[in-house]
C-alpha cells in the first residue's frame, strides 16, 4: 500500500505534537517532515516564544526532519502570504500532496488555512478538528503528552503560571471560560515528551519577562546550562 506522504504544521506545542501522533496512529499516512515560522529577529517561534535550537533538538527528539521558515519583524500579510506562497511550491516539487495542521475549532483560521491552499494541489488536514478541549486536554495527559507553558495572556491567565507543566494541577488552576487547551490563545506550550517521542527533550525553565502585553517563559535546551 502506498502511503500518503504528509507534512505537519508544527508550532512546538501540544496540540502539533498530538496531531502527530494521531497521524501516527493511521495506517495509510506517513508524516515525512514538520514545518514551523520563525520570528527572524528573535530566532524563536512566533506566539511560542520557544528558542530555534530548542525547537531544532525537539524535531530531534521527534525523529522528523524539521522545516524553518523565517518570516521579518514585523511581518506584514502581504510577507507572510509570499513566504508561504514560496514554501507551499517547494512542498508541492516534492510530490508532497497533504499538509496537516493541529487545529481544534477556529473557523477563521482554518478557512485561512484552505483559502491559502486552494489551487496549489495540496490538501490540507486537520486531525484534531472539532475535539472536545476538556476531553482532549485530558486524552493527551492520560497518554503521557508532556508539555509546559512556553507562553501566556495575563489578561486571562495569572501571570504566575508560565513555564507550569501541563497537567491536571494547571486544569484545575484555569480560570472559567480559559479554555482547557488554550485554544484561544489563552495559553501555548512546548511540548517535550509523548507517545510521538523518541525520547525527551531535556530542557529546563529560565525567567520569565512580559514582551508586548504577553507574558514569555525562557525554556532553555538542557545543554546550554552554566
Amino acid at each position: 500500500m502506498t502511503k500518503t506522504k504528509v507534512l505537519l504544521s508544527w508550532s512546538s506545542g501540544k496540540d502539533s505534537a498530538w496531531a502527530l501522533h494521531k497521524l501516527q496512529q493511521d495506517p495509510a499516512i506517513e508524516v515525512v517532515g514538520l514545518f514551523t515560522t520563525l520570528n527572524q529577529a528573535f530566532e524563536r517561534v512566533a506566539m511560542h516564544g520557544v528558542r530555534k535550537q530548542l525547537l531544532m533538538q525537539q524535531a530531534e527528539c521527534v525523529g522528523l526532519p524539521l522545516t524553518t521558515l523565517d518570516l521579518p519583524w514585523p511581518c506584514t500579510n502581504e510577507d507572510y502570504a509570499r513566504i508561504m506562497t514560496d514554501f507551499i511550491a517547494s512542498v508541492v516539487a516534492q510530490r508532497i500532496r497533504h499538509m496537516a495542521f493541529g487545529d481544534l475549532f477556529l473557523e477563521d483560521v482554518r478557512a485561512y488555512r484552505e483559502k491559502q491552499l486552494v489551487g496549489t494541489g495540496i490538501e490540507p488536514l486537520f486531525p484534531l478538528w472539532g475535539s472536545k478541549t476538556d476531553e482532549l486536554a485530558r486524552q493527551m495527559m492520560a497518554a503521557g503528552l508532556r508539555a509546559r507553558i512556553s507562553s501566556l495572556d495575563p489578561k486571562k491567565l495569572d501571570a504566575s503560571l508560565g513555564g507550569h507543566d501541563f497537567d491536571p494541577a494547571l486544569l484545575a488552576a484555569l480560570p472559567q471560560g480559559v479554555d482547557p487547551c488554550g485554544e484561544n490563545g489563552e495559553f501555548h506550550t512546548l511540548a517535550y515528551d509523548g507517545p510521538m517521542f523518541l525520547r525527551p527533550l531535556a530542557m529546563y525553565v529560565g525567567e520569565t519577562v512580559e514582551r508586548d502585553g504577553f507574558i514569555f517563559t525562557d525554556l532553555l535546551p538542557a545543554d546550554s546550562a552554566a
